[in-house]
């Protein structure tokens, strides 16, 4: 519906018209779920190669958001431009692709260009248009309908709600997708190096800790004044217990030291077995860096130690490290 009045709406009817109309397309998309969705995610999932995604104008842009969230979910994709395919691109293009078609009216000449040739490559095409009719509707493999009853344009003309629902088609698909392929929070932290999420997921335990000679350890027979060398040399406020294989004891922390001094221990006479605190949380080199992060959390402490699988002290994994390795 268009308005002729020469009054224009103000600021606030305007945007909640808007959002309105935007999701009322959204929602319509709802009841328009069914059998030839399940076909395009069978097509697109099958491809060995890449989807190729392609759209003119306003759905271009679209289409570029798309491929970008299909790679990032665990399906490889492209955008490939219509009309710089039509002179030169396509040779991006191979047997071993789908493509993913996108044009609000289903006739978009560019677009329409591309399907005897992508025909002929034997490409299963997925089309995803505001016209079941339309040229490249019929033309698809699977068509899924983006249509709107009206864009949010007052003049019912740019492309407003229509891209709108033809972003959240795409989301719906990369999703599906996704979830059919098993995709984890691990293979995502794989695509996304950079970001938070993926230094949470990535890094390790063993790429953070304190290893070799720069571990803190002492004996159960040291005398506290030698296991405070220990830690201060070492500058982790905490030093292992071990024996003589290197196994894991317990630990001796500053906490346990300033006891110690409360309770007016002799300092040079008094073993460390007197006052250390016996076992201690500890965690393998192979764990995640945010596991070690959550357990420290849990028990409000700011080291664990790190053991083999014969209860060996292989190292130590401080929670500063984790801050400044990025994974807090």
């Amino acid at each position: 519906m268009t308005t002729t009045s020469k009054q224009p709406r103000n600021a606030i009817e305007s945007a909640r018209r808007t959002i309105e109309l935007e999701l009322r397309a959204v929602e319509q998309l709802q009841h328009r779920i069914d059998e030839s969705f399940t076909h395009a995610v069978e097509l697109l999932s099958a491809v060995k190669g890449r989807v190729i995604v392609s759209g003119m104008g306003k759905s271009g842009h679209i289409g570029n958001k798309i491929a970008a969230t299909l790679a990032s979910t665990g399906t490889p994709a492209q955008f490939v431009h219509p009309a710089e395919a039509c002179h030169g691109d396509m040779g991006m293009i191979t047997r071993s692709d789908a493509a993913l078609l996108m044009s609000n009216s289903g006739t978009t000449a560019e677009i329409t260009a591309l399907l005897p040739l992508l025909k002929r490559l034997g490409l299963p095409i997925v089309a995803m248009t505001g016209n079941p009719d339309s040229t490249l509707a019929r033309a698809a493999d699977a068509h899924l309908n983006i249509s709107v009853d009206e864009e949010a344009c007052p003049l019912d003309l740019a492309p407003t709600a229509s891209t709108t629902a033809n972003l959240v088609m795409g989301d719906a698909l990369a999703i599906a997708m996704l979830e059919q392929s098993g995709f984890t929070a691990e293979d995502f932290a794989f695509t996304h190096p950079g970001g938070a999420l993926g230094r949470r997921l990535l890094t390790r335990v063993s790429d953070v800790l304190v290893t070799g000679s720069d571990i803190p350890k002492v004996s159960l027979t040291m005398s506290l004044a030698d296991a405070l060398m220990e830690i201060s040399a070492k500058g982790l406020g905490m030093s292992t217990v071990v024996d003589n294989n290197d196994r894991l004891l317990g630990i001796f922390t500053d906490g346990d030291l300033r006891r110690a001094l409360e309770q007016d221990y002799d300092l040079r006479k008094t073993q460390v077995e007197a006052v250390m605190s016996k076992g201690a949380k500890t965690i393998s080199a192979d764990a995640l860096a945010a596991e070690a992060v959550a357990r420290m959390e849990a028990d409000s402490i700011s080291a664990l130690v790190v053991t083999d699988e014969n209860d060996r002290v292989a190292g130590v994994v401080q929670l500063l490290a984790l801050l400044r390795a990025g994974v807090v």
